[in-house]
């Protein structure tokens, strides 16, 4: 995907969240840390556009609920969470990057448990690649992309990256 079709890509998964709450009454965005979070403000700034009110957003760290944070090393690095706003009886809408196995998106339902209790969890992906090992399937879908395990999806985006694209690549073992 180039800029263009994140872009487009990204205004459809905000007319659909508008859509399946009704509005965005009670609903904020939390963005998994790292890209997650971009994408998150850009979705908000783009259901504003279409609803007249920003959603309130958040960027979650994740790190600590990893369950191979023993495979990370010794010290991982630990960022801040920044929601600065209760969680308790709103829908949230989890924002990623890539679904792959599932276990991020794990990972994140319990770092956001300990924040509050939301009325509902919805999760909004720019790419969908399968190959799921826990049963989570996203809301809301950039778009799908059938790969091999034996590739990598990589999510660029301008905030971090200074472009942004998506591209597969084939692991070399």
């Amino acid at each position: 995907m180039d800029a263009e079709s994140i872009r487009r890509a990204l205004t459809r998964i905000a007319h659909e969240i508008s859509e399946a709450n009704k509005g965005v009454d009670g609903v904020a965005l939390v963005g998994i840390r790292r890209r997650g979070g971009p994408l998150a403000y850009r979705l908000a700034s783009r259901i504003e556009s279409i609803e007249g009110v920003k959603p309130p957003v958040g960027v979650l760290d994740i790190t600590l609920y990893r369950d191979d944070l023993t495979t990370l090393g010794p010290a991982p690095i630990v960022h801040r969470t920044e929601v600065d706003f209760d969680v308790a009886d709103k829908t949230i809408v989890l924002v990623d990057d890539v679904i792959f196995t599932g276990r991020t998106v794990r990972a994140a339902l319990d770092a956001l448990m300990d924040l509050g209790r939301p009325r509902r969890i919805q999760l909004a992906v720019l790419i969908d690649r399968g190959h799921r090992e826990l049963p989570i399937k996203p809301d809301f879908v950039g778009k799908n992309v059938p790969t091999s395990r034996q590739e990598i999806v990589s999510v660029l985006v301008e905030e971090i990256d200074k472009e942004d694209k998506v591209v597969i690549e084939e692991i070399i073992e």
